[in-house]
């Protein structure tokens, strides 16, 4: 299942709402379970280099299941995905990329955020993820 584009507008507006709370302003991206571009919005003044890092930390987040942030931990130098970010033709692996995964637990897309702190990007796509589902999938073996 992919995520809708009623849910994606959704997605979108939960995380401007969240953005501005913050003083900040964004791109948000949303994909669909195939990593697609399904929703994109620039916020007035975002910085254009967001545009393509939103894209990419989605396309991580989707990729793999997981938070880009949790990505990074595991690609730092000895880590066990060390070099990762140079795969699929560009990845992010610092915080603001988070699945979107339904009620029945399927990822159905992703949401990646650009334009602040790592931890700004991270609670605005956080706030997005969850207007419309959950941010975790369940328990796998090779999830941290």
């Amino acid at each position: 299942m992919h995520v809708t584009i009623e849910d994606a507008h959704k997605a979108i507006a939960a995380a401007r709402a969240k953005a501005k709370e913050l003083g900040t302003q964004m791109c948000i991206a949303i994909v669909d379970s195939g990593a697609n571009l399904k929703a994109f919005d620039r916020m007035d003044d975002a910085w254009v280099g967001s545009i393509d890092i939103a894209q990419k930390k989605a396309k991580t987040a989707v990729f793999f299941g997981m938070p880009t942030g949790e990505i990074g931990k595991l690609s730092q130098p000895g880590g066990s995905l060390y070099g990762i970010e140079h795969s699929n033709q560009g990845l992010i692996t610092f915080p603001g990329g988070i699945p979107i995964v339904d009620e029945d637990g399927v990822m159905s897309g992703a949401i990646g955020v650009s334009g602040s702190s790592v931890e700004n990007d991270h609670a605005v796509a956080e706030a997005g993820a969850r207007a419309i589902g959950t941010t975790a999938l369940p328990a796998h073996p090779w999830r941290t």
